[in-house]
């Protein structure tokens, strides 16, 4: 795969939480093709080995390091299996996330809970330990997969929606914190996506792929590649003058307001 030289990733060390499958796994090897080396992470350590093989069987590079990212203690073990095994950390993709549909009123403490700590607390505690490498050496950047759903709302989405709004925040947060520091921290923001995780949404949901098509302007879904291509991007000297922001990668879909 052709980079250009403004987006080689050659010689950076990055970390993708949740990069198993789905987007997370096309993130891994867009980074490793841009010529990063890879750590893949999932809490079960044969699932992120059968990504880093395929990674290395492309002549490229990646460890496989099992870590639930909602547990400080797994957190600082990742970033050390990094800093350690691969010599160092440059990028944190912060996109192990989970999604969940129901009314309000019916919505337990316990999913609740569920999604706040992966899809917030967790990419805190992964931002915090990498930052602290990142700022000790003066350069990297960490990219939070947010959604459409960090800038508009449905029905059932109190949680989800929630927790991605709050990224945003902690995005902004981070990218002014740091920014004097040389770490840049940038929400990608991507609209529904062809993966398990966005099928289950929609056998959960009541809802389909042609509802999905209908209300996106592009009117289709997005790859798992058009996604990973985006984050490369924003991980590279490319894209060196963008922190404490986001980009949207929705088709469309947050701006339309039509029927």
């Amino acid at each position: 795969m052709a980079h250009a030289p403004g987006n080689s990733l050659a010689g950076r060390v990055a970390i993708v939480t949740g990069s198993s499958s789905g987007l997370g796994e096309a993130i891994a090897h867009e980074l490793a093709g841009a010529g990063a080396a890879v750590v893949v992470n999932s809490r079960r350590q044969d699932r992120a080995e059968r990504v880093a093989q395929d990674i290395n069987a492309a002549g490229e590079r990646a460890i496989a390091v099992a870590a639930d990212v909602c547990d400080p203690a797994q957190v600082a073990a990742l970033v050390d299996a990094a800093t350690q095994n691969l010599h160092g950390l440059d990028i944190l993709v912060n996109n192990a996330g989970v999604g969940f549909i129901a009314p309000t009123e019916d919505l337990t403490i316990a999913d609740w809970r569920r999604v706040i700590e992966l899809d917030l607390t967790a990419p805190f505690l992964c931002a915090q330990a990498a930052g602290r490498h990142m700022l000790a050496t003066g350069r990297g950047v960490i990219i939070n997969i947010a959604s459409a759903l960090a800038h508009t709302a449905m029905p059932g989405r109190a949680a989800y929606a929630s927790a991605k709004h709050g990224l945003l925040g902690l995005t902004k947060v981070l990218g002014i914190e740091w920014a004097s520091r040389g770490v840049r921290c940038v929400a990608v923001s991507p609209g529904y996506v062809a993966t398990e995780l966005v099928r289950e949404n929609m056998r959960r949901g009541s809802f389909d792929e042609r509802d999905i098509e209908r209300r996106t302007p592009l009117g289709r879904l997005a790859t798992p590649e058009e996604v990973a291509r985006v984050v490369a991007f924003v991980a590279s000297d490319a894209a060196s003058y963008m922190t404490a922001g986001h980009v949207l990668v929705d088709g469309g879909f947050v701006s339309y307001g039509g029927f």
